[in-house]
């Protein structure tokens, strides 16, 4: 994966000759400097139809590094699954991707040269990168695949690598990632008595020498006897002394009495870290207690401790957050905010407390010493401090002391908080951003910054915001139910604009096309209109219009007006329609609803361009299907295969126009569970038109896209950030023509491709249909067209396996029948096998029945009283309820379906056993359904025996139920 593995520069006497040789070629990462990330950041690459261009938002609980601190300022900081390499001095990002769980863990190495990422998912991922390039030089896979990394570091030397993972019994692993290799050198799993370490870091004056800590214990490590072995640090009451203790073979005779570390200092213990000289361990708390603990040389040999005293120093009355050592200097932040410098004696030399911080989060100080620093030619007579750093907050403000003029400087400040809401002006390349403390920002995409900020003090927490068509309001919903109307550019309210009826979290909004209405949904599953009249807008009414969750809201306009018109779907899979304009003061009238779908629930909608003589409704499912619906008759009028990444499309939104689309095609946005993708329109089913990247693992709450259609914005929810996607619509259409022209791409998607087994199957099916529909006896010779007609459809896809309802057969027929109505006003009767392959890869499945699936209906249906507690279905309970829901079957139709699925035909002898295959009208009527059912039936009966899949396991009741099978064969032939 790597052009280069050696973390120093090239002339390091530690590589090989081979090394050397591979590294003397023009290789990126070795030929680059400090100055080649940023030297051509203003190109993007234009490859990929979404490109990550930038991100708003930092993980507070993560550190910030320096990177460089003299000709220009970069610094290291993480938001979501991205490190993000900041240049404040250009204002620009190169953005580390690779990761795709949120990063755990980092850290630099000394000579700023390396950094080292980690995550937490269950496949654990460390990627080491080069920080003058940008490049990732080594990824180690699955090294803690049972919890991921918690903390990772740097030996001093940066050869060495130590991972901490999060396993429940924690492991402790040294990497030698120079090397290409890729398992550890040396690993120890740690006893869960020492509490939960989430902190390690080599000695930097020693790299066999390691430590970590816990709230409650510190363990010092050691891999001089070439083996991993660590101790854990304890103090041990002797008399009136405090001991430190290593090894309880010191006193044989006696048991040791060990003192509780964090009540001996105060309160729980904080990162420690290592002395800059002597063998020793500073350990904080957050008492504001520090612990020295003085260790001896000759520990490596003896692998234990000696005796001596632990030195604990009360050094301030807050707790302290952040310890660092630098320059013979002990440096502490703490709770307040404020930065302390300390002597080895813990005497206090300078501090910094004006910084306006909240509590500390991390201390990183600059590689380059600063020019009066240098120009002294005197240790002694030196300044006290002689590097500038940069400090991280709790709140992620970032801050930058320059120690040469004293002063500092605001960096970055990020928003911290849960980020829900996100909507594009109209007008202008910015975007407003509100969390749930009741933070607005708005932020210009071309300038890359922040243009204005305020924060609402009414209310808090906001879920949703949206911007007028004309760019005049900027609509806020908040958990409370409340909606304000701000002014766009401003960002101020009037009260009089202010709406506190609805009692539910606002969860949509959405503005009329004229700007004349805005409407909200919220979880209480009601609808609330407003309009406005000038000057003020007014509160007109609200209604519970659905009986489970509203999933979209969407205004459209009339095709014979320019009225309004306002759509809601919902759970409940109902479309339901409002009459805007007849709607008055106190009184939200609704038009009508219909029910979309049977057993899929509709996840969002938009309107479909203008593709076709007709105005559609584009609706997605949690079935990875989506379907256009006429707006006016509300029917299905064609499905369609949608995006299948990992989970359901939820939202969808048609981009405008720009002066990027050359073809002049329409595009569709959408986002997944944690994805955002782009779609190639018209909808087709066609796999290779739609791509889809990683964007928030946590889940995606939302997104917008810019006015000019270049740019989607999404907001991460509880990962606190905002991602900026910049489209590349070339890459996308290219994309696309590598998957292949007319059928193609579909081929790919039928098993065995178009020479395997399957579709030689659809087509032997295909021209039975043909001989079918002319007759099976006929002796005249026969005229076979390239098509079937419809009537033959339903029984071809049930021959494929793909078993429709009523009402899918009825869309699927209307699909084809109405294909070109509107624009020939002539109906279709017969469908080719280049269309019936379509709708069959469209109209089926997308993943077929799961077991899980399965198994939850029978949950839901059934009752205990299976074995091993399985949920059974009564035989007369199933009977009925397929008599009596959904689409209701007659009892002939029962006793025809069971009949064939558990075989009982009745074949006459004079005819032939092929008259049978598309139809049962044969039906032996001599025994009852009771007689081959069972009376209890488990999910194992179901799918065994009844539907004749796969048995995956034998209990009694499936051998019974065999033997019962094989009895009535036995009568039947006897018969």
């Amino acid at each position: 994966m790597s052009e280069a593995q050696c973390p120093e520069t090239p002339s390091e006497s530690h590589l090989s000759d081979i090394d050397k040789l591979r590294r003397s070629r023009e290789s990126q990462v070795y030929t680059a400097t400090k100055e080649t990330l940023f030297a051509h950041e203003s190109t993007h690459s234009r490859t990929h139809a979404l490109s990550l261009d930038w991100v708003s938002g930092v993980n507070s609980s993560l550190p910030v590094y320096v990177l460089q601190d003299h000709s220009q300022l970069v610094f290291l900081y993480a938001g979501a699954h991205v490190g993000i390499i900041y240049n404040h001095t250009t204002n620009s990002q190169h953005l580390l991707q690779g990761h795709c769980s949120p990063i755990s863990c980092m850290c630099v190495s000394e000579d700023r040269r390396w950094i080292a990422t980690a995550d937490q998912n269950e496949k654990s991922t460390v990627i080491l990168w080069d920080s003058y390039s940008g490049i990732p030089v080594h990824t180690l896979f699955d090294c803690h695949p049972n919890g991921g990394v918690i903390a990772i570091a740097f030996s001093g030397d940066a050869k060495q690598l130590v991972t901490l993972g999060k396993e429940r019994d924690q492991c402790v692993c040294i990497w030698d990632w120079t090397n290409d290799s890729h398992e550890p050198l040396w690993v120890t799993e740690l006893s869960p008595e020492y509490g939960y370490q989430n902190h390690i870091i080599f000695n930097p004056n020693n790299s066999t020498q390691l430590l970590s800590s816990s709230e409650s214990q510190v363990l010092f490590y050691s891999t001089a006897q070439r083996s991993l072995q660590y101790v854990p640090l304890k103090v041990i009451k002797l008399g009136d002394a405090a001991t430190l203790e290593l090894n309880a073979s010191l006193f044989p005779n006696s048991t040791p009495e060990f003192c509780d570390i964090p009540k001996l200092a105060g309160g729980p213990l904080s990162p420690s870290v290592f002395h800059w000289r002597e063998l020793r361990i500073i350990t904080p708390s957050r008492a504001g207690v520090i612990m020295v603990w003085e260790l001896t040389q000759d520990l490596d040999s003896n692998q234990r401790l000696s005796r001596d005293h632990v030195k604990i120093i009360s050094l301030q009355e807050h707790p302290i957050t952040v310890l660092a050592v630098v320059d013979n200097c002990i440096v502490t932040g703490d709770t307040r905010g404020h930065i302390n410098f300390y002597d080895e004696n813990m005497l206090l030399l300078t501090w910094f407390t004006q910084l306006n911080l909240d509590p500390i989060v991390s201390i990183s100080f600059s590689k380059e010493f600063e020019r009066e620093y240098l120009e002294d030619g005197t240790v002694d007579t030196k300044p006290l401090l002689g590097r500038n750093f940069v400090v991280s907050s709790s709140t992620s403000t970032v801050v930058h002391v320059n120690v040469e003029r004293s002063t500092w400087r605001v960096l970055l400040q990020e928003n911290c908080n849960p980020l829900h809401a996100v909507a594009c002006h109209p007008k202008q390349p910015t975007v407003v951003m509100g969390n749930c403390i009741g933070s607005l920002k708005v932020w210009d995409y071309q300038q890359k910054r922040t243009i204005r900020k305020t924060v609402l003090e009414k209310e808090k927490e906001i879920q949703c915001v949206t911007i007028d068509p004309q760019g005049r309001y900027l609509a806020v919903g908040f958990a409370s139910g409340a909606v304000h109307f701000l002014d766009a550019d401003t960002l101020q309210s009037d009260p009089k604009e202010c709406f506190d009826y609805p009692p539910d979290s606002i969860s949509h909004m959405r503005f009329s096309h004229d700007s004349g209405y805005l409407a909200t949904a919220d979880v209480g599953k009601a609808v609330t209109l407003f309009r406005m009249q000038p000057p003020h807008w007014i509160y007109l009414g609200r209604y519970r219009s659905h009986y489970k969750p509203i999933t979209d809201l969407l205004f459209g306009v009339h095709q014979d007006s320019a009225k309004p018109r306002l759509f809601t779907l919902g759970v409940d899979r109902l479309l339901v329609e409002y009459d805007v304009e007849s709607s008055e003061v106190g009184q939200l009238v609704i038009l009508g609803s219909k029910r979309l779908e049977q057993s899929a629930v509709p996840t969002c909608m938009t309107w479909y361009p203008p593709l076709s003589a007709e105005e559609f409704l584009v609706v997605a499912s949690d079935q990875y299907k989506m379907k256009l619906f006429n707006s006016t008759s509300k029917t299905c009028r064609k499905t369609l295969l949608g995006p299948t990444y990992g989970s359901p499309v939820k939202k969808i939104r048609i981009l405008p126009t720009s002066g990027d689309n050359k073809s002049g095609s329409y595009y569709m946005a959408y986002i997944t569970e944690d994805k955002v993708g782009l779609q190639i329109l018209p909808l087709d089913g066609n796999p290779y038109k739609s791509q889809a990247v990683l964007c928030h693992p946590t889940s995606v709450s939302t997104f917008a896209y810019s006015h000019d259609g270049l740019f989607v914005f999404t907001a991460g929810g509880p990962d606190c950030t905002v991602l900026s996607w910049q489209i590349s619509y070339s890459a996308l259409e290219a994309a696309a023509a590598l998957g292949g022209k007319e059928l193609e791409p579909y081929y790919t998607l039928l098993e065995g491709g178009r020479n395997g087994e399957f579709y030689r199957e659809i087509e032997d099916f295909f021209y039975y249909c043909q001989i079918h529909n002319q007759g099976l006896d006929s002796m005249e010779t026969r005229q076979l067209s390239p098509k079937i007609p419809l009537t033959e459809l339903p029984s071809l896809m049930r021959a494929l396996a793909y078993f429709p309802t009523e009402e899918e057969v009825e869309d699927m027929l209307n699909e084809v029948k109405l294909g070109q109505y509107a624009e020939t006003g002539e109906y279709i009767t017969d469908i080719n096998l280049e269309e019936l392959i379509k709708l069959y890869i469209n109209h089926r499945p997308a993943f077929g029945i799961s077991a899980d699936e399965l198994a939850t209906a029978f949950e839901v249906l059934g009752e205990p009283g299976g074995p091993e507690g399985q949920a059974v279905l009564h035989r007369d309970q199933m009977l009925e309820l397929l008599q009596v829901r959904g689409e209701a079957m007659t009892e002939d139709e029962l006793a025809e379906c069971f009949t064939a699925l558990l075989g009982l035909f009745e074949v006459k002898e004079e005819e032939s056993p092929e008259t049978d295959v598309f139809k049962t009208d044969n039906v032996s009527q001599e025994y009852a359904l009771e007689s081959v059912i069972p009376e209890k039936i488990s999910m194992e009966i179901f799918t065994h025996h009844i539907l004749g899949l796969p048995s995956s396991s034998r209990s009694s009741p499936s051998l019974a139920l065999n033997k019962e099978h094989k009895a009535t064969e036995q009568q039947l032939d006897d018969d």
